[in-house]
């Protein structure tokens, strides 16, 4: 991405507050061990409006004059030298704002912008966080406590950045198709050694490695390598276990590029499937490839979800699975997750609670049916672009096919 790219989101997002000032914050590092920190991965708001990849910065815009400043962290000699910084230089460099002011500085900053501006907007915590099962970055937290102590009002822009996000600009969509390729070939890599791995973790390791390989990239999110009914468990990802012949093996996996994610899902077939895995498997790719069919811009939401699960209803009766269309339960035994989500930054990109699609949205489709009484786990996932004239599948060069 270049500085333009970041320039032209802060000032979009200006712009939709209607030139109100603006601070956001980078997440900022969280304990892995005793004395170290986890890897890092930086707040995708604050990454989308400055490119900034280390902790504890803020962005601040005062969008009535078009005034622009980043704030450094404090960072002691100790640290400094053990694990270096980011300078004011290259910080300009990346996200093309010149004026870089330390901790202190932005302190004062704020508090002189706080007699002029009565409302400020940041991002708050994630809606429905409470149903998460981890703890949340302290540093969003943070940032709006200190906000209040200055400003008589502090409001959650995350609709206005949402909705900004959700259509995929030119080079952001080539950094996803990058992300997709390199996730493409991975699979590709992965198919030829499946024969001869014996555990989950060979296929995960054949994935990595294939990313690191090519361009130091990293996985956009914890891959998932299940066999069996492991994959029943939707976001599995222990991969210990063995592999068996006459198996399915579930792999959701994405790459991460130039800060983008990929997220696809193929499930193969250890040896020669079963008549049943192969009907199973067979309702699942059909069941994929007319959902996909269905997206157009314009296209309301509910009316897809609507089609959705008509199709994914239809699928289980013919499966025996299914009995009545209006028996929710037993549906969602079979199928308990949503069926698409938006692409980007995040691997679950809002789409900005559109109620219709829109040409530049990126979003998987991801139908899966899984019975945990026959140890069979299948979903199939592609990535979609929707385009002024109906769709493009960014993914489609790999085969749905299990073998």
């Amino acid at each position: 991405m270049t500085t333009e790219f970041y320039a032209r989101n802060r000032a979009l997002l200006a712009k939709s507050l209607q030139g109100a000032v603006y601070v956001l914050t980078g997440y900022t590092a969280v304990q892995l061990t005793h004395d170290q920190a986890g890897p890092f991965v930086q707040e995708a708001n604050f990454w989308y409006l400055t490119g900034i990849e280390q902790p504890d910065w803020l962005v601040v815009v005062d969008g009535s004059t078009g005034e622009e400043w980043l704030v450094k962290p404090q960072i002691d000699e100790v640290h400094e030298v053990f694990d270096g910084s980011l300078s004011a230089t290259r910080a300009t460099e990346i996200s093309g704002i010149k004026k870089v002011v330390a901790h202190d500085e932005g302190v004062t900053l704020l508090r002189k912008l706080a007699k002029k501006h009565s409302i400020v907007y940041t991002v708050e915590n994630p809606p429905y966080s409470d149903h998460f099962n981890f703890s949340l970055n302290p540093a969003i937290s943070a940032n709006k406590k200190m906000l209040e102590r200055m400003f008589a009002s502090v409001v959650d822009c995350q609709k206005e950045l949402a909705k900004l996000r959700a259509i995929k600009q030119p080079e952001e969509i080539k950094a996803i198709q990058k992300a997709i390729n390199l996730t493409i070939d991975g699979f590709g890599r992965v198919k030829q050694i499946l024969g001869s791995a014996k555990y989950e973790y060979e296929l995960e390791a054949e994935f990595t490695y294939h990313f690191k390989r090519n361009g130091g990239a990293d996985h956009a999110y914890d891959p998932i390598i299940a066999t069996g009914k492991n994959a029943c468990t939707l976001h599995y990802i222990d991969n210990k276990s063995k592999l068996l012949a006459r198996q399915f093996v579930l792999m959701d996996v994405g790459a991460r590029v130039d800060g983008y994610a990929a997220d696809i899902t193929r499930t193969y077939i250890k040896g020669e499937p079963t008549s049943r895995q192969k009907e199973v498997h067979q309702a699942v790719e059909a069941a994929h490839h007319d959902i996909i069919s269905l997206l157009e811009p314009e296209l309301p939401v509910e009316e897809y979800m609507r089609g959705v699960d008509t199709r994914m209803k239809k699928a289980l009766k013919d499966l025996g699975l299914l009995k009545d269309e209006n028996d929710t339960e037993t549906y969602r035994n079979y199928f308990p997750h949503a069926v698409s989500h938006g692409l980007g930054v995040d691997v679950h990109d809002s789409l900005g609670g559109a109620r219709f699609f829109e040409a530049g949205m990126v979003l998987t489709v991801e139908p899966g049916i899984y019975i945990p009484e026959e140890g069979i786990g299948i979903r199939i996932e592609d990535d979609i672009l929707i385009t002024p004239a109906g769709h493009r599948n960014m993914s489609a060069k790999l085969s749905t096919s299990y073998t």
